[in-house]
């Protein structure tokens, strides 16, 4: 028994699983697939049908990004200030660095870098809508009951046996990130005979798991880079789409990226005009939320992309 998901062939709905997924799945008519395009965080119900903006707040001393790391309470309220105003619908506070090789930390040290700013986030910004980058059931739920209303897993619950209970149980939305291994030894696992086709069904299997635990709100994450050679992540790139037959909310986290800097000859801090193109090209391909570093430039991106949509729907 697994998700129910169905998709044409030669003129009939067949199981996706009967699919070959190595050639481009023909999209059903709107009126067969509704991908859910609201989302309960906290009580606030947000409409990603219009694509949001999450900003990056890392809490981590060895984040791939200098730019995005705060290493104090102030630091952080000051960064989580200016990405509101600049129009940041969500803030995803990390502790625990998941660039390829870092260190791995303690549950301790993680809880003491994270709950003081989560907590002072909530006191001195309310309304915002928090998520919580963590693999660690413990951690997660800890966040959450400090403020946090959106638990972001790396792992997609393979690194935690207690995550997807701990999820059901506080009933927020969870999102369901594709990764192989850990941070640690992702990159020697970045292996595949069909990339598009392992992340797909990896979603299939997942969810089908969540919805049986009775998880309403699922955002799928393809893990652009996590376990993922740059070919690999131009290839998921390519046929983003073909994501919306699973019917939920996109979330494309690929800003200052090697997958970038690599191919353009740059380094991560001169990555952002090539970081613009790409979410760009994810927002014609069905992209709900953009994970970014520089807020301002994607909510930028957003408001041409809804110029140019709205122009080709009149």
């Amino acid at each position: 028994m697994g998700l129910l998901l169905f998709c044409k062939v030669k003129g009939n709905f067949t199981t996706l699983k009967h699919c070959n997924l190595s050639t481009k799945i023909p999209v059903a008519k709107d009126t067969f697939f509704h991908k859910k395009v609201t989302l309960n965080a906290g009580g606030k119900l947000i409409d990603l049908s219009t694509p949001k903006v999450m900003g990056i707040i890392n809490l981590t001393p060895d984040s791939f990004y200098a730019g995005s790391r705060n290493q104090s309470i102030d630091e952080a309220l000051q960064h989580a200030g200016k990405m509101l105003n600049d129009g940041a619908t969500f803030l995803d506070i990390g502790a625990y660095s998941s660039r390829p090789g870092a260190d791995d930390i303690s549950v301790q040290e993680e809880m003491d870098r994270l709950m003081p700013v989560i907590e002072a986030l909530e006191k001195n910004f309310p309304d915002a809508v928090l998520s919580v980058d963590t693999f660690r059931a413990t951690v997660a739920e800890a966040a959450v009951n400090a403020g946090a209303h959106i638990i972001n897993d790396i792992s997609g619950g393979q690194l935690d046996p207690n995550m997807f209970a701990t999820v059901a149980r506080l009933q927020v939305p969870y999102i369901l990130m594709h990764m192989k291994g850990t941070p640690q030894n992702m990159n020697q696992l970045a292996q595949y005979e069909n990339v598009f086709n392992e992340v797909f069904d990896y979603f299939t299997d997942k969810y089908y798991r969540l919805k049986q635990l009775g998880i309403k709100d699922v955002i799928i994450d393809p893990g652009f880079g996590f376990a993922k050679k740059t070919e690999h992540s131009y290839m998921l790139m390519s046929r983003l789409q073909e994501f919306n037959l699973l019917g939920l909310p996109v979330l494309v986290g690929i800003s200052r990226k090697n997958m970038i800097y690599k191919t353009l000859g740059v380094t991560a801090n001169e990555a952002l005009n090539g970081t613009t193109a790409l979410n760009a090209i994810a927002l014609t391909k069905g992209a709900n939320i953009l994970r970014v570093h520089d807020v301002k430039e994607a909510v930028e991106t957003v408001k041409i992309w809804e110029v140019v949509n709205n122009a080709t729907l009149s």
